[in-house]
């Protein structure tokens, strides 16, 4: 048997991903992308640039990585100081970090007009920064940055930036398409040319989607020599956006010519969770995900046309280049109960319920599943929701409480001391068996109000909720105009670590705040084993 090579994905969603527009991490988003990265099997999570902004900064004082490699992303020394004296490569230094990402310009043109320096200079930075965090016990990588056009404007300073990168002991030169300009076969070119001078088992690749070959360009590198590919959940980045490491890593595992010559750090249960991470991150970023992308969109194997469902049907291989169920996905032209008890099946197992397939109550569950769908609900994110519809539909949720009414104001007032603020009260009626409990609270807002009202007493529940938080919150309106529908996902946590995201739909915000706010309740005392006796 060929023993096939290793090719090492090194995902920068948190560092370039982090510019595309619209798009603005909070730590907390971070540490669960991360996370999410970690459990997928990349080789190397990008935390972010530490020195460039104060969250960054933060995000670097502890490791987020229990697998994957962390890597820290700066610029080389400045010109006209050492090394020992600039702060950006001090910052990456002291960050906690298993790997320094040097970036650096390579194109002779951006050399002299952006950083005002010499070719010789820049050469020397890249020398002497990547030296320094090796000889600091860090794995070292180069971006070089604009290569492809510093490559075509002068081929023999790029190559020697590539070249002075990996003789300083640099574990990987990356070649980047930074302007996203760059063709396949051009790709392909100048990394055969490339490897005479630096081996592919220490080339990387960068590319940005600007002609839409992003991908095309990454598996044209690889086919190429290159051995280290660089991207992105989702294809997020600055402009157009990065390689899609949720395109790339699919066609890797799953084509001809690719997953037979190469392996990678995904295995095949974290690919047939790829779609569910996909959508989870547009959870996280409050995005509509895109149903038209590639193996992961809600429309990737879905069939209209009469004569292609027709064939579909007798055979999915005529209009589906891979099985749906590889990446996670789902056939949608067979909408009989049989592909929705599958999927079913799957998302019962992923949140730890085991139920047997031929249970009559599954048949319901995916009834009360469509119906909870076509209202606006959407699951992906929200794994403790799903939970709890499941246990409800198998009869398996005591009645801890019941909300007989709440009310919340907002009222625009000045305080004692002359200052316009803004205050929020809610009020909560609870029934928790034959007692009735009235709770009041004031807040920072009207959900913070409601939370901390409907939190303050549960009568004998109570001690089971003292540890509960509330994280996150996000809002998305999904349907526009005058019947509007609100989707809201709250992320809750409590004294254990443990971490769950329920969500609620409904033409009013805090409605559909209170449905989600009372779902994590609920989620706790059932798994805190609250009503057991």
């Amino acid at each position: 048997m060929t023993t096939r090579e290793r090719v090492y994905l090194y995902d920068t969603t948190l560092r370039d991903g982090a510019q595309t527009t619209g798009v603005d991490f909070s730590l907390e988003d971070k540490r669960l992308i991360a996370g999410m990265l970690d459990r997928l099997g990349v080789d190397y999570v990008e935390g972010g640039y530490p020195g460039a902004n104060p969250l960054d900064t933060e995000f670097f004082k502890t490791r987020r990585t229990e697998r994957a490699k962390f890597a820290a992303f700066g610029m080389t020394k400045r010109a006209g100081r050492s090394v020992s004296n600039d702060p950006g490569v001090a910052a990456l230094l002291e960050a906690e970090a298993d790997v320094i990402c040097f970036v650096a310009k390579s194109w002779d043109y951006q050399v002299t007009v952006a950083l005002e320096t010499t070719l010789e200079e820049n050469l020397a930075s890249i020398r002497e920064s990547v030296s320094a965090a090796k000889a600091a016990g860090r794995e070292v990588i180069l971006d070089c940055e604009h290569f492809f056009d510093g490559y075509k404007a002068n081929r023999d300073y790029a190559i020697a930036c590539a070249k002075t990168a990996f003789e300083a002991g640099a574990r990987w030169v990356v070649l980047c398409d930074t302007n996203g300009g760059t063709l396949p076969e051009e790709v392909a070119a100048i990394v055969t040319d490339v490897a005479r001078h630096v081996p592919g088992d220490h080339l990387g690749i960068h590319a940005h989607d600007d002609t839409g070959c992003a991908v095309a360009n990454s598996l044209a590198a690889i086919r190429a020599g290159v051995r280290h590919v660089q991207g992105t959940l989702n294809g997020l980045g600055e402009r157009c956006g990065n390689a899609n490491l949720v395109s790339l890593i699919p066609t890797l595992k799953l084509k001809e010519g690719f997953a037979d010559r190469f392996e990678i750090g995904v295995d095949d249960d974290a690919l047939a969770g790829i779609t569910k991470l996909s959508r989870a991150l547009d959870e996280i970023l409050n995005r509509a995900p895109n149903r038209h992308a590639p193996y992961v969109g809600a429309s990737a194997f879905a069939t209209k046309a009469g004569i292609h469902a027709s064939a579909v049907l007798k055979d999915p291989r005529t209009y589906e280049h891979v099985e749906p169920e590889r990446v996670g996905n789902v056939r949608q032209v067979l909408v009989s109960d049989q592909a929705g008890r599958s999927n079913l099946l799957a998302g019962l197992e992923r949140v730890g319920l085991k139920v047997d397939r031929n249970d009559p109550r599954i048949s319901r569950l995916l009834a009360a599943v469509k119906e909870k769908e076509a209202q606006g609900y959407a699951y992906e994110g929200a794994d403790a929701s799903f939970f709890l519809l499941a246990k409800r539909v198998l009869g398996e949720v005591p009645e801890f409480f019941t909300v007989e009414r709440f009310s919340v104001n907002v009222e625009r007032r000045y305080n004692a001391v002359g200052e316009l603020v803004t205050v929020a009260e809610a009020i909560v009626k609870v029934r928790v068996g034959e007692e009735v409990l009235i709770s009041a609270a004031e807040g920072n807002g009207p959900v913070n109000a409601l939370d901390l009202a409907l939190r303050k007493d549960l009568g004998e529940y109570q001690r089971f909720i003292e540890g509960l938080q509330l994280l996150d919150y996000k809002v998305r309106i999904f349907q526009g105009g005058s019947d509007a529908v609100t989707r809201v996902l709250i992320e809750s946590g409590d004294e254990t670590g443990e971490r769950w995201c329920t969500v609620g739909v409904s033409a009013n915000i805090i409605d559909a705040s209170f449905q989600a706010l009372t779902d994590s309740i609920v989620y706790k005392l059932v798994r805190s084993g609250a009503g057991r006796g």
